[in-house]
């Protein structure tokens, strides 16, 4: 009745809207496949539930599209994906097990436990992995059955797990025939998803407010109710005491019914009373007054929340199947509760009030009476330890076991922060004494996906107790330095494992422990030994055979400091053979395992890119990323997996594809948040791709938007940041600050004894800067880069050099320097850099008059380049060509065979 005179009053001017814009959406989104987001606002009582069930009739008469619908509740905001599961599981419980596997593909393993349809496969879920999943179960649902319309009431109590994925879903909606509808209370919403926050604040679309209902509005509600005869003092009454609350507003009206008050004005002064027994106090009252037998029931009720069984709600009440039958009817007749064997309250409003009325003594034990009846009656431990999250600590170990429990169902559903929760409340209990150094290595594991500094309080408060059994504590110390690297803390990181190292009697778990040590250091920017510590690396690794995956961890950290060093790539090489098995990564080295992490894997690929080994370093950096996409590890780690794979097609001369792989990269990791690491990575890349294919302003787009200035990143990041930077100035002619940034990193580079003129080219990018006005200083720094190239020894770090190096000679020497060059190149599976050094040494040709054989090597470079997708050298071979009488026709009619 309250939504249907909503709609039809003239006065409620906000429902009108909604139910238009509802109509608008629905027609225009839903039907022509354009994805929309209705929003809806207001407090309490104001008619959003009425709306949303209007809207919900509206949408399923249709032939032409399925609805969804979930609600939020105060009372299950803690079990995670509660709502999500509200949604789909619908959809999904009404397909054959074949339909719904073949609908999630890839995704079942990964979405499936946080949809309640299959269980956990592994002890650790990536919530991004997650949520990319229910992306794809909506998508494909949208897609290839009818259109949806999917409704969440309450969102503002919508679970963390499930508000943060419809959020992230509903800001890139487009072209998807799905209309998302949400509403809630703007006073209520919740600081655990700030980017709902964002949301309802944003641009994305504009909320639909609900008011408080006119006067008039009220009076059109109480004439369809107790007959036009209605007078207007008595209207006015019924508004004056709601204040236009459309909940209560339809409460007071049928309350007068049930009495069969005649509507004058005669009346109206009962409607004060009348009013106060519908909320608050008055609500309370009048429950007790049925007697309490039916409020211990409606007790009952509360506590349970939503979805509540009769026969649970009988059991917590103590009373027998029938009576609670009985109560149950009675408090449907009082519009208290409603539905049949699974109840629930007629409004929140009404929910709220109950529970609240509950003694605080009473609650609590009637919780932990829950968590165990719930748990005898198959529910599972994540709604067990929603009730015991409210039970007073009370040094029970029988509590600390089952939120434990229910902490590692959360991990394994992807919802680390409820299980977080659960083990912090497990720590308050407290734990026995016994327990409490596993249950703070648990907490901080548990908090490691999605905060570092979490993770680090919990694993050093673990490491200070003595109950903690070496294998946990080696594997506590290497975690609490994988959060401090994450956390940018890179000096703690090595710290950390070089003090429990001292503790650890020798073996493989002191290996371990050494081996993160020198990865930690090796990767620091700042390092302050770094020559003495690439010493004793090397003295470690010298005699080291690869027999067990700590003796491979110091090889693959040798070779990636033997690399940095620009040492001889075949003594590099060797040590990655050592390493690998059959050209293949050993077992316990893998992407995806958590002993060693997925730096080892990734210094292996990075060592063979920069060895000319790009076939095996393509492969890895591949297998990298369909192991993570399996595991729906869709956070950092896939990031890093694309940055890595565009790292291989950049040395390649891919370089289209290379800046499509760093753009998912960095698209990825932006979803992390911002200034993480991760993202150095991914920016410094894709910057020198652009710079590669002549894209300058772009690349200082992407410095922009990416923070790309200094201080850099404390990690080492590919290419070196600062070099980088120099040769970004470079490019956009500014050379006073070109040389300033280089020479800054030259001094660093220098004092430890990183000369790899691949990862860092600093020394001739700036021999290039100064050639005019420090010519001798110039022709040094080329001659020192290009001996560190030639002990290096690859054809593409002694090639790049030699091209660059001719930049700074006089114009007569450079063919002869160039030719050298092309020679490597060609011998070198860098396109990009063979191109360049085809297009510079047309250049030079024909600066020195010979024209035929600059023709030669101009249209070889133009093909080439055309191939690699280097635009500038494009425009640069062409524009040479054409300077030499080559007709541009001529140009394209060579190129086309091959474009």
């Amino acid at each position: 009745m309250q939504c249907e005179v909503q709609k039809e009053s003239t006065e409620n001017e906000e429902v009108l809207e909604a139910g238009r814009a509802e109509e608008d959406r629905e027609t225009e989104g839903v039907a022509e496949k354009a994805g929309g987001l209705l929003l809806i606002s207001g407090e309490a009582g104001l008619g959003k539930t009425a709306l949303l069930t209007h809207v919900r009739r509206v949408a399923g008469e249709r032939d032409d599209c399925a609805v969804l619908f979930g609600r939020g509740s105060k009372s299950a905001e803690r079990v995670p994906f509660t709502v999500v599961r509200q949604l789909l599981q619908p959809e999904l419980a009404a397909m054959t097990q074949e339909a719904r596997r073949e609908l999630l593909g890839d995704w079942h393993d990964i979405a499936g436990p946080a949809l309640g349809i299959t269980p956990p496969v592994g002890p650790l879920a990536d919530p991004q992995g997650v949520r990319d999943g229910l992306d794809w179960v909506i998508t494909q649902l949208a897609f290839k059955g009818k259109p949806l319309v999917v409704i969440v009431d309450d969102a503002h109590w919508v679970d963390p797990e499930s508000l943060t994925w419809l959020t992230s879903f509903a800001v890139r909606l487009t072209e998807m025939p799905l209309l998302i509808v949400l509403a809630y209370r703007p006073e209520e919403l919740p600081d655990h998803t700030p980017g709902f926050k964002e949301l309802v604040a944003g641009r994305v679309a504009r909320p639909v407010e609900l008011h408080a209902l006119t006067p008039e509005a009220v009076a059109g509600l109480v004439r369809e109710a107790l007959g036009p005869g209605a007078d207007d003092p008595f209207c006015r009454e019924v508004w004056a005491v709601t204040g236009g609350n459309a909940y209560e507003a339809v409460e007071l009206i049928a309350k007068a019914r049930d009495r069969d008050m005649d509507p004058v004005e005669e009346s109206a002064a009962l409607l004060r009373e009348l009013g106060a027994a519908a909320r608050g106090k008055g609500l309370v009252a009048r429950l007790e007054q049925l007697g309490s037998a039916v409020t211990r029931f409606a007790y009952a009720a509360a506590v349970l929340g939503t979805e509540i069984e009769l026969t649970l709600a009988a059991n917590l009440a103590g009373m027998g199947p029938t009576e609670a039958k009985q109560r149950a009817d009675q408090l449907r007749e009082a519009r208290i509760l409603t539905g049949d064997t699974t109840l629930e309250f007629v409004h929140p409003l009404i929910a709220t009030a109950v529970y609240r009325a509950i003694p605080t003594g009473t609650r609590t034990a009637m919780h932990g009476q829950a968590a165990w009846l719930s748990a005898d009656a198959g529910k599972g431990v994540a709604v067990s330890a929603r009730h015991l999250l409210e039970v007073h600590p009370d040094a029970d170990a029988d509590v600390v076991g089952q939120l434990r429990a229910a902490a590692r169902e959360h991990l394994a559903v992807g919802a680390p922060d409820a299980a977080r929760r659960c083990l912090e409340r497990a720590l308050l209990e407290p734990p026995p004494e016994e327990d409490r150094a596993m249950l703070l290595y648990e907490l901080g594991c548990a908090a490691l996906l999605t905060s570092p500094k979490t993770t680090i309080n919990h694993l050093r408060a673990a490491l200070d107790l003595p109950d903690l059994g070496e294998d946990l504590r080696i594997d506590a110390t290497f975690r609490l330095s994988q959060a401090y690297a994450h956390n940018s803390q890179l000096d703690e990181a090595a710290r950390v494992v070089a003090d429990q190292a001292k503790r650890i009697p020798a073996g493989p778990g002191r290996m371990r422990l050494q081996a993160a040590h020198y990865m930690w250091q090796g990767v620091q920017v700042e390092e302050e030994d770094a020559i003495g510590r690439s010493h004793r690396i090397a003295e470690l690794a010298r005699d080291l055979e690869g027999r067990d995956n700590a003796e491979r961890t110091l090889l693959v950290l040798r070779a990636f400091d033997g690399t940095l060093r620009s040492e001889n790539s075949l003594e590099v090489g060797e040590f990655i053979d050592r390493v690998l098995v059959d050209g293949k990564l050993p077992d316990g080295l893998g992407w995806t395992n958590a002993e060693w992490g997925f730096e080892i894997p990734s210094q292996i690929g990075i060592v063979c890119s920069y060895l000319d080994r790009l076939d095996e370093a393509g492969e890895l950096f591949d297998q990298a990323v369909r192991a993570f996409e399996i595991a729906g590890w869709s956070g950092a780690h896939l990031a890093f997996a694309h940055d890595f794979r565009g790292l291989v097609l950049r040395r390649r001369g891919d370089l289209e594809e290379a800046e499509q792989a760093l753009r998912k990269g960095l698209g990825l990791a932006h979803r992390l948040g911002p200034g993480l690491p991760i993202q150095w990575d991914g920016t410094c890349l894709l910057i020198d791709t652009l710079i590669a294919r002549g894209k300058i302003d772009e690349a200082q787009e992407v410095a922009e938007a990416n923070s790309f200035l200094p201080p850099y990143s404390p990690a080492i990041v590919l290419p070196d940041a600062a070099c980088l930077a120099g040769r970004l100035l470079l490019a956009r002619g500014k050379t006073k600050e070109a040389i300033e940034e280089l020479e800054a990193a030259g001094r660093r580079l220098e004092e430890r004894g990183r000369h790899n003129t691949l990862w860092a080219p600093w020394a001739l990018d700036l021999a290039f800067a100064i050639k005019d006005e420090e010519p001798e200083r110039a022709r040094t720094l080329v001659s020192q880069a290009i001996q560190h190239a030639m002990r290096f020894g690859t054809d593409t770090a002694i090639g790049e050099a030699l091209r660059l190096a001719a930049k700074v000679d006089a114009p007569r020497e450079r063919p002869d320097r160039l030719s050298k060059a092309v020679a490597h190149l060609r011998k070198s599976p860098c396109r990009y850099e063979l191109a360049a050094a085809l297009v510079d040494h047309g250049v030079a040709l024909r600066e020195c008059g010979q024209q035929a054989e600059a023709v030669e090597r101009l249209r070889e470079g133009l093909e080439l380049s055309e191939r690699c997708g280097a635009d500038g050298l494009v425009r640069t071979a062409r524009a040479e060509l054409v300077e030499l009488g080559v007709e541009e026709e001529a140009i394209e009619e060579e190129a086309e065979p091959t474009g």
